[in-house]
């Protein structure tokens, strides 16, 4: 059976998850940004990211690569439209879904998700600067959908990258209500069962995982790579991450590569 190296709050993982689901492919989950297995990780991946997946001799790492792996392995149902320009478009949502909004909504949130046990205040203008972007992006995704209920029009693999992100704004204090048709949108994703199935798995998790006042997460360090540090460097906040390196509190792997996936 193929293995998941999971989390049930990462975006990328979630993701990942629907679109097994989609395609009916059974696979075992490994809530691998546990602790305690953290070493199993390591073992299939050495930057410690999840997902990971591994279908036999084939490991696979790196969302995206994970998806197109899915899809080359298991067509049908097709996660990517047909024509080439759906395709296109497609593809490039998915890259700002997991890019740019990862990099944003992962920055700002460090003083509201439930893992990190922050005592300080977010620098002046931080969490101002990432609403601000992230209502850019709603506004070109806004002017991207047209009639149709999806992205691309029948459901593909930009809705399942985008939602994890998009159904998070709201508890960053970002709403959807002056962009009906993103509303619209976010409302026909929740019709869909593989994305029912998603928060549900989403909301017990948060139950299991937090609801004893303990976590079974790291605390206290927060892994930062490259687009996360591109967006608060071009912002202006370079002292503040300084400040953050010499306290011990912001990590940065080696070797980083050009796209990442890893834990909200």
């Amino acid at each position: 059976m193929i293995a998941l190296y999971d989390n049930p709050f990462s975006p990328f993982a979630r993701k990942v998850r629907m679109v097994l689901q989609l395609k009916e492919v059974a696979f075992q989950s490994i809530d691998a940004l546990a602790i305690a297995e953290h070493e199993r990780l390591v073992a299939v991946n050495p930057r410690a990211e999840v997902p990971v997946l591994v279908d036999g001799e084939v490991t696979v790492v790196n969302s995206a690569e994970i998806v197109a792996y899915l899809e080359d392995r298991f067509p049908s149902p097709a996660i990517l439209p047909v024509a080439p320009a759906l395709r296109a478009k497609a593809r490039s949502w998915q890259r700002i879904a997991d890019t740019l909004l990862d990099a944003i909504i992962h920055d700002i949130s460090l003083w509201s998700w439930p893992t990190h046990r922050r005592t300080d205040q977010a620098p002046i203008g931080f969490v101002e600067a990432g609403r601000r972007d992230l209502e850019s992006i709603l506004a070109q995704l806004e002017a991207s959908l047209d009639s149709g209920r999806f992205v691309c029009g029948e459901p593909s693999i930009a809705d399942f990258a985008l939602f994890p992100h998009i159904s998070s704004l709201k508890l960053l204090g970002v709403s959807l209500d002056p962009f009906p048709k993103v509303l619209r949108w976010n409302r026909e994703m929740r019709t869909l069962p593989v994305v029912r199935a998603d928060l549900e798995y989403v909301k017990r998790s948060a139950l299991e995982k937090f609801a004893a006042g303990s976590s079974p997460y790291e605390a206290e360090k927060v892994v930062w790579r490259g687009d996360r540090i591109e967006w608060l460097l071009a912002h202006g906040f370079r002292d503040w991450f300084q400040a953050e390196l010499v306290a011990g509190r912001a990590v940065v792997p080696a070797g980083c590569s050009t796209q990442r996936d890893e834990t909200p």
